[in-house]
């Protein structure tokens, strides 16, 4: 592995009022969610589904693909932003393969909402970093599955350490680094590694459990359980560790919760069409220009039976935002023929 600085990068006075303020504005923005149910919390939205790497386990991208027109990306988030949705998050495909992201970052900003991205990495260089600075992107999370690339993936820590040393002398925005374990991994304990190196440069570390084709349940073996409890035992505490679905799913048990997808949580593909999450495409398959208040209200009285065995993080993380409140009066099975999907009683909408 390459060389790497043993020592943190100082945080300017600077960079810790933009840290403190956008904390207030995370806060303010969960204090919305709690208030009302009439709105997304969450979106993903993908500007281009092409991705310059071929992870095994990604269903994701292509290598063809053309980035979406930016006045089409801008009348996307301006959609999202009339449904009042508090954080829009970038995600691919590569994201960073779009040549005026900074654009659709901006306008995620002037409508006041939080602006994340999910990124592979290996298109960071500091002049690009210094422009997601100034379209004012709030959070940047990279995936990095092992430490030496493999034939599963190539997002390792041997070629994204300079990338990741880059980022804490540049960055203004939150730095999540993820690592993984199940889904082929081949070295449970690199996430460990990676974990290390995360807090060492100053940023956060979160771990995740990688999923099927449909997002489903993979149960993990006794060494990738252990690591999986060391990492998330490193660091603060935050948000994302508040609710304890892995718990189960890192035992290979189902999960009692109320999916909100198509409510609480939209993932917007490059077609423009409001999906569950990234492994439910087609459900519901409404264009976004057409989602209105009454589909976030129906979804959000919806079961999707594929939630017990779920993976979806963020669709858990969201979710449990509800987790007390409105039980869900209606079912729908994902992948059946929407005209199977059967109500269980009539949802009257106000």
């Amino acid at each position: 592995m390459t060389e790497r600085s043993s020592t943190l990068v100082p945080r300017s006075a600077a960079r810790r009022l933009k840290a403190a303020t956008r904390r207030v504005r995370e806060l303010v923005s969960i204090g919305h969610a709690l208030a009302s149910t009439g709105h997304p919390y969450m979106a993903h939205i993908v500007p281009m589904r092409r991705c310059n790497l071929s992870c095994t386990y990604c269903n994701e991208f292509d290598d063809v693909s053309d980035p979406v027109p930016v006045p089409e990306m801008l009348r996307r988030i301006d959609d999202l932003a009339r449904l009042g949705t508090s954080v829009i998050t970038i995600s691919g495909g590569e994201p960073l393969l779009h040549p005026e992201l900074e654009q659709i970052i901006a306008r995620i900003r002037h409508h006041g909402r939080i602006a994340g991205m999910i990124t592979n990495g290996y298109l960071l260089m500091p002049d690009r970093i210094q422009r997601l600075n100034r379209a004012g992107l709030d959070h940047m999370q990279i995936s990095i599955d092992n430490v030496q690339p493999d034939e599963v993936s190539k997002k390792s820590l041997k070629v994204l350490d300079k990338k990741l040393q880059m980022l804490a002398e540049h960055a203004d925005f939150h730095v999540n680094i993820n690592s993984v374990v199940g889904g082929g991994i081949k070295y449970p304990q690199d996430a460990l590694t990676i974990a290390r190196r995360a807090l060492e440069l100053g940023f956060t570390s979160t771990i995740g459990i990688i999923h099927d084709g449909d997002g489903q349940l993979k149960p993990l073996g006794a060494e990738e359980r252990r690591i999986y409890y060391e990492v998330k035992g490193l660091g603060k505490k935050h948000y994302s560790r508040f609710n304890h679905f892995q718990e189960a799913i890192v035992h290979g048990k189902p999960n009692d919760w109320r999916c909100r997808a198509g409510a609480r949580y939209l993932y917007i593909c490059e077609n423009g069409l409001v999906h569950y999450c990234s492994q439910q495409r087609g459900w519901p398959g409404t264009p976004l220009s057409e989602y209105q208040r009454q589909d976030v209200q129906r979804e959000f009285l919806t079961e999707k039976t594929c939630a017990p065995n779920c993976t979806i993080s963020c669709v858990h993380q969201v979710s449990y935002i509800d987790h007390w409140r409105a039980p869900q009066t209606s079912q729908i099975t994902p992948g059946m023929p929407q005209g199977q999907a059967r109500d269980l009683v009539n949802i009257q909408l106000s």
